[in-house]
């Protein structure tokens, strides 16, 4: 299993993003708004440009991040704004990774298939630590 740091902004990210990139190099291998999601979201049409989704390979890791959006909840608060991303190796993988580290915690997305095609989930532990799993099966072409 790998992991990779996951931080989340309020209507800054893509300045963030650009900024780190300029640091490291390298180019975005994902790059996603809130307008490029399925209309059914629920998005304010002011919030449609922000970022949903950004990758950043850097060396072995990768960092992400996006913008919040008020249709998912309150903006971040710095400091806290920050999640463990761990890449799983199954679907069955992420479900028991889900179920231990979520126990005593609180799911806030449960473990389901997603509209970018990944089996995904997130949740917060029993110590407050944010944690996203993501899996994408391999490509068979």
């Amino acid at each position: 299993m790998s992991f990779n740091v996951y931080l989340t902004f309020d209507g800054k990210c893509r300045e963030a993003f650009d900024f780190y990139r300029s640091v490291f190099g390298g180019e975005f291998s994902a790059f996603m708004t809130f307008g490029d999601g399925p209309p059914d979201m629920g998005v304010p049409d002011a919030e449609k440009g922000r970022i949903m989704h950004v990758s950043l390979p850097i060396g072995s890791g990768v960092l992400m991040g996006s913008d919040s959006c008020s249709a998912f909840g309150p903006p971040p608060v710095t400091g806290t704004n920050l999640e463990i991303a761990l890449i799983g190796e199954s679907r069955e993988h992420c479900d028991e990774v889900f179920a231990s580290l979520s126990e005593g915690g609180s799911a806030t997305f449960p473990m389901q298939e997603t509209f970018w095609g990944a089996y995904f989930g997130k949740w917060t532990d029993k110590f407050g630590i944010r944690w996203m799993i993501n899996y994408s099966a391999p490509d068979k072409s």
